[in-house]
């Protein structure tokens, strides 16, 4: 049955935002060519788009710069304004944004753990309508969160998660209440990272993958056919609970001490680093165990000759190619029998240490913290690694990953597998294709294993997108439906 008039007109007006959206400002003719729609039909939802302010004459094109033909419509971005935040043990990242994404303004608001509710979720709050005023914004439209816990798929509501602050299940309401005509949501960080991966960053095309985000505590998020897979209770990716060989006892319902965090959490990669003979992180969360991990895939690449040590501390996909010895034992469980009980207590607080929400630590909060650690450890002026030390290093490392995504491949069948967080990005292509050899050994499924190209920005990143999306979702759609 064909589409109704103003069906047909609908769908047109769509696609058209959609390609404004991704392209950016286009010329009737680039619209009638990208759409395949004729003349007629793209004037005449030009017009509409114009008259109901979508869109607006943003500039001219083509060699004369002048006439109907040349000039260049855009969205008109402030139509709309959004708030994106990433919700930190410690703190919250705030950013506000026009409706295509263009950041206006940001802040970065240290909260004490000493802090009670009530003043916490004040100054997070008060933090978004400062960071609102600072970019122009009157009101915003569409406020998107990431946070640390399990997020309830039938309410969207943060559920109760040990070891996590009491402030940010109030958040999302408090928010609500102060920004009445703002549309609130709130998201798991590890998926909002995954999000972010797949539209922007190293998972960029793949429509099934999964993120494993290595952090201050380690998660996973799984996109199946396009699809983010949530799962019954919010739970999909509390992959720190996993039981693994080579830890000293099982992980419980409430603490996921024993499971695949004691392997790959930030405080077993410290201990990992001490017992090898490496210098100890300056902090025991994801901005330091990434700076030495990210100092040891930098003296490897350099000793292996394959790459710069700017590459790595990128995380450049292209970085690292050449052959590396394999180093460190031959598996996790002999790793962890010769490191003792290293494991021990990192997942202490309680089931949020599973994964990425455990947040990610630290006193300093956003990129600049990563960043600043890093030079502290691995920047001009300090003392290089032994290469043999580094080497062993990455290689136990790669090992004790490698067995997380080993299981993650033999239930979920992804064909990539995204190293993200912190700890993911410092590693670089380096530890990925360390990881990559030993799952290719342990595995009969091609998977392809991917470094971050984000890191630690990703889960602001992907909260921002879902905020546009929605925003537009509902800004675009035919009149009839408001």
């Amino acid at each position: 049955m064909p589409a109704s008039p103003s069906t047909a007109r609908a769908i047109n007006d769509r696609v058209a935002l959609r390609l404004l959206q991704q392209e950016g400002p286009l010329t009737a003719g680039q619209l009638k060519q990208l759409t395949g729609l004729s003349r007629p039909t793209v004037a005449d939802l030009v017009e509409r788009l114009t008259a109901s302010g979508l869109i607006t004459v943003v500039g001219e094109s083509g060699e004369q710069r002048r006439g109907p033909n040349a000039r260049l419509y855009g969205i008109v971005a402030g139509r709309a304004h959004l708030a994106a935040l990433d919700v930190r043990t410690e703190g919250v990242l705030v950013l506000v944004s026009d409706l295509v994404g263009r950041v206006l303004a940001e802040a970065s608001v240290p909260i004490g753990g000493d802090a009670g509710t009530g003043p916490a979720v004040e100054q997070a709050v008060a933090a978004v309508e400062r960071t609102a005023k600072e970019a122009g914004a009157d009101r915003l439209h569409t406020v998107g969160i990431g946070a640390p816990g399990l997020i309830d798929p039938a309410t969207g509501d943060l559920r109760d998660s040990a070891g996590l602050p009491a402030w940010h299940r109030n958040l999302a309401a408090a928010l609500q209440e102060r920004l009445p005509g703002a549309r609130v949501t709130m998201e798991n960080e590890t998926n909002l990272a995954a999000l972010a991966e797949q539209r922007e960053g190293a998972a960029r095309g793949r429509e099934t993958f999964v993120l494993l985000w290595l952090g201050h505590g380690v998660g996973a998020a799984v996109v199946l056919d396009g699809i983010l897979r949530r799962g019954a209770s919010g739970g999909t990716g509390e992959i720190g609970f996993l039981p693994v060989p080579g830890t000293t006892s099982l992980p419980s319902a409430t603490d996921c001490d024993g499971g695949f965090h004691s392997l790959t959490g930030a405080a077993a990669i410290g201990a990992l680093a001490v017992r090898l003979g490496l210098p100890a992180p300056a902090t025991p969360d994801g901005p330091g165990a990434a700076a030495i991990v990210r100092r040891a895939a930098r003296t490897t690449a350099e000793a292996d000759g394959s790459a710069g040590a700017d590459g790595v501390a990128a995380g450049s996909l292209d970085a690292g190619r050449g052959r590396l010895a394999p180093g460190g034992p031959a598996s996790v469980a002999e790793a962890a029998a010769a490191d003792g009980a290293e494991g021990a207590g990192a997942g202490a607080g309680g089931a949020a240490g599973s994964s990425a929400e455990a947040g990610y630590g630290g006193s300093a909060l956003g990129e600049s913290a990563s960043v600043d650690a890093a030079v502290a450890f691995g920047g001009d002026g300090s003392a290089p690694l032994d290469p043999d030390l580094a080497a062993r290093f990455l290689g136990v490392l790669a090992d004790r990953i490698a067995v997380g995504v080993a299981s993650v491949v033999a239930v979920l069948d992804p064909g990539c597998v995204v190293l993200g967080g912190e700890v993911g990005q410092a590693g670089g292509a380096v530890l990925a294709r360390l990881v990559q050899e030993r799952l290719r050994r342990m595995s009969p499924l091609a998977t392809e294993v991917r470094a971050s190209s984000l890191g630690g920005t990703a889960v602001l990143r992907g909260a921002l997108l879902t905020a546009r999306e929605r925003a537009q979702d509902e800004l675009f759609a035919p009149p009839e439906r408001h």
